[in-house]
């Protein structure tokens, strides 16, 4: 189906059947907390379902899956489309847009069978569990161990920064099975069912009130034999799959970053206008404005280098990296400039803040974004070696 085409029939679906946004989201507020996060969830899976039986789930998918067997540009153009309409689907991000494609490229005909349908449906919530309290950055540094035990494997160890555990049914698990391998080849990916006594999530309470992160205990929780993904051994090779989907997940979206960047400034702008009765734009905010405005312009551009590698059949690399950089750059200088525009009144949070708190959150959950999806100082590395051609990294053994 061509570009266009496409487009339209998706413009047109989604005005007979999605309402708009409303005028008060500020898209610039990140790691917000939903006050009845139960009822979000199930309104979430609602959603979820209708889109997958209207066909608008997992376009990139095979059919026999319950995609539609398009292209990543057609992905694309429907999370652009449907940016401006009230679907709350985010907390099946990590599992369609992560463990999905993973699944479909390293899973077995079970596994696939098993997980893929009723992840697309939104019957089941997916959420990644790679980070450790000693393994970030270096997520091949993984201590969390897996043993076997005749048809099943025992897992004991910690997880964190796990978004959604709270209300995830499978979490993919980078173990330890090897403790004698060097740590990249030690290393075997699972699909764990996080409904077991085994299992204990623990929230994060972040300084923006939320809690959208957990840490996870794994004691004595097991995984059956045939959870395996890729095979004992594989887990690094398959886990960078899962990270090559998330880093080009975030780059593709950065043109829509970029246009949602000057949206929020737009807004920043005439709420601090109506808030101090003057325009609060002088000669020393003038240039921290333009400069925002040239990285959301910027951000567009690369994204579109990033789609143009996606529509060729190529896999973009160093290019999700650095538009990642770009947008916790730009989140970062909007967060401040809208702390500043308010003086002393920026100090507030809450009901009594400037858009009823929607710049505090702003700049209390910028730093987050520095470091969720890989850290800048990873992202720094990526593009130094594959872009610049630097010396790479000291790998350890």
């Amino acid at each position: 189906m061509d570009i266009e085409t496409f487009r339209s029939e998706v413009r047109a679906w989604l005005d007979a059947n999605v309402p708009r946004r409303a005028g008060d989201d500020n898209p610039a507020a990140i790691f917000v907390e939903h006050p009845d996060e139960g009822a979000y969830v199930a309104r979430a899976r609602e959603w979820q379902a209708r889109l997958a039986g209207a066909g608008w789930a997992g376009l990139t998918w095979p059919k026999e899956y319950g995609g539609r067997g398009l292209g990543p540009i057609h992905q694309i153009v429907w999370t652009q489309e449907a940016a401006t309409y009230d679907l709350p689907t985010d907390v099946f991000g990590i599992g369609i847009g992560m463990a999905g494609p993973t699944i479909l490229s390293w899973g077995t005909p079970e596994q696939k069978d098993r997980w893929l349908p009723p992840m697309l449906r939104g019957d089941e919530i997916w959420c990644q569990l790679f980070s450790e309290p000693n393994a970030g950055s270096d997520v091949a540094s993984v201590q969390t161990r897996a043993v076997r035990d005749g048809d099943e494997w025992i897992v004991n160890g910690q997880k964190v920064w796990t978004s959604g555990a709270h209300y995830s049914k499978w979490g993919m698990l980078l173990a330890r099975t090897d403790p004698d391998a060097p740590k990249h080849d030690g290393l075997t990916y699972f699909g764990i069912d996080m409904d077991q006594p085994g299992v204990e999530v623990r929230p994060l309470r972040q300084m923006t009130g939320g809690s959208n992160f957990n840490e996870v205990y794994l004691n004595d929780a097991r995984v059956s034999g045939d959870a395996v993904v890729g095979g004992v051994g594989m887990g690094w090779a398959v886990a960078l799959t899962t990270l090559m989907n998330e880093r080009t997940s975030i780059g593709a979206l950065g043109g829509l970053a970029g246009s949602s960047g000057n949206y929020a400034l737009a807004r920043l702008i005439d709420e601090t206008a109506k808030a101090s009765g003057r325009d609060p734009i002088d000669g020393a905010t003038r240039d921290q404005v333009t400069d925002i405005l040239i990285r959301s312009k910027v951000l567009e551009f690369h994204a579109g280098r990033i789609i143009s590698k996606l529509a060729a059949g190529e896999i973009p690399t160093a290019e999700g990296s650095a538009a990642k950089l770009v947008l916790t750059s730009l989140l970062e200088r909007l967060a401040n400039l809208a702390i500043e525009l308010q003086g002393p009144r920026g100090m507030l949070s809450g009901d009594d803040a400037l858009a009823g708190g929607s710049w505090a959150l702003a700049f209390l959950g910028y730093p987050g974004i520095k470091i969720a999806g890989g850290s800048d100082e990873i992202m720094r590395n990526i593009i130094g070696e594959r872009v610049l051609d630097l010396p790479r990294e000291p790998k350890g053994k």
